[in-house]
């Protein structure tokens, strides 16, 4: 079975998935600065969609979901922009320890 990198736009998405784990007492800081940091990432070629949300048991815990067009819009033309950069400094302090970065691709929905 191949494993395909970039997806044509009739396939579903890459989903990019991480758990960032936040500094405990930044919450609140980090949620306004996020919202302040979506338009750097929404304005990025591919980007589809993004979700945030925070977990009930660890609430110093969100999961972040983007959908994008194919992968390479995220791991080259938004990791290596200069609007990455914004993003990193707007909100990479806040995490400890840095978050790993995983993409899926739908295999099957209900």
């Amino acid at each position: 079975m191949s494993t395909p990198i970039d997806r044509p736009r009739d396939v579903s998405p890459i989903l990019e998935a991480v758990v960032l784990p936040v500094r405990a007492g930044q919450e609140e800081e980090f949620e306004r600065a996020f919202a302040a940091a979506v338009p750097i990432i929404s304005r990025q070629k591919g980007f589809r969609d993004l979700r945030l949300t925070r977990c009930v048991e660890r609430p110093n815990e969100y999961l972040l979901q983007v959908q994008w067009e194919q992968l390479t819009d995220h791991t080259v033309g938004f990791r290596e922009s200069d609007d990455y950069q914004l993003w990193r400094a707007s909100l990479h302090h806040f995490y400890d320890p840095v978050p790993a970065v995983d993409h899926f691709v739908d295999v099957l929905r209900g």
